[in-house]
């Protein structure tokens, strides 16, 4: 997949597209079928199918205090959407200049002009230009005069809950990432560096990798059954996110314990792959009581992986 920073940057001698539009902020399973939509119309017609999106959520620009924490960076984004078939995502820079763009004006210059756009598939929630005026509606009386067909994905309902990333975010936010899974149709995961902690785990018979995540860790504190990805193939895990009160701590972190392995993570890229929630966090009258508790977390971990 081609990866295009900003449109003036797209080949002008390119071959029309289906160009799918969206934030696409962790690439669930909504946002999959429309990007899934915009590769089906390219392949049917015999355009370039192409994936619109933004360097940033929306709301960083227009209301930093209200913008949401990221499920995926850019660069995951990237990766997911390249997952789905799309030929080439152009990425715009959302800044107050292309916020203030009249909905009209950024069919017509920028998709249809930029990005030869003959179909465009959004959402159907999906809003865009100034004061969010652009929607499916306006979408659909630009399409004649400007030459596109219009797909709008209709919502994708999954355990009763309609899909979107303010779902996935409240699934996560509760610990339940067996149903964030369901929604993101993979397993949540945070990428980051082992560094080095306090080396408690290790005092307690189980040595844990801590964690310094890319991206802020959207799960509730608690204890997970987990997978860990060092680039040498998934091992199950168990991973504690929380402030360790048992020793009167407040930050929090993210401690994973690898099953059956005894090796040396120090420095290494891993992900912490979520899988189901064990148990909440919490403190212990003693250490004795915490050793014994981690070791049915262990027990409980293998039993759920």
């Amino acid at each position: 997949m081609r990866i295009v920073r900003g449109p003036a940057s797209y080949p002008p001698d390119a071959r029309g597209a289906a160009v799918g539009l969206g934030v696409f902020d962790g690439i669930h399973r909504g946002h999959r079928a429309i990007l899934g939509t915009a590769v089906t119309r390219a392949r049917t017609d015999a355009l370039e199918a192409v994936a619109c999106t933004f360097d940033r959520h929306p709301l960083e620009t227009l209301e930093p205090g209200r913008a949401p924490l990221p499920i995926a960076t850019l660069d995951e984004r990237l990766a997911l959407i390249a997952a789905t078939g799309i030929d080439a995502t152009v990425v715009l820079e959302f800044d107050r200049a292309l916020a203030s763009m009249e909905p009209e004006a950024f069919v017509k210059d920028v998709l249809v002009e930029r990005l030869h756009a003959r179909a465009i598939i959004v959402g159907f929630n999906h809003r865009f230009g100034r004061g969010a005026r652009g929607n499916a509606a306006l979408l659909a009386d630009l399409a004649r005069p400007l030459g596109f067909q219009t797909h709008v994905v209709p919502p994708l309902a999954i355990d009763g809950v309609t899909v979107s990333s303010s779902e996935v975010r409240s699934a996560l936010g509760r610990g339940d990432v067996e149903q964030a899974a369901r929604f993101l149709g993979r397993p949540y995961d945070v990428p980051g560096s082992v560094v080095r902690g306090a080396e408690r785990g290790r005092a307690l018979g189980f040595p844990t990798a801590n964690l310094a995540p890319d991206r802020p860790v959207l799960v509730s504190p608690g204890v997970y059954a987990c997978r860990l990805d060092a680039g040498e193939g998934e091992r199950g895990a168990v991973t504690n996110v929380g402030v360790r009160p048992t020793f009167g701590e407040s930050t929090i972190a993210v401690e994973t314990h690898v099953l059956d392995f005894a090796g040396d993570l120090y420095g290494r890229r891993v992900r912490v792959i979520f899988v189901a929630r064990l148990r909440d966090e919490r403190r212990f009258p003693s250490v004795d009581a915490l050793r014994e508790q981690i070791a049915r977390d262990v027990q409980a971990a293998r039993a759920r992986l």
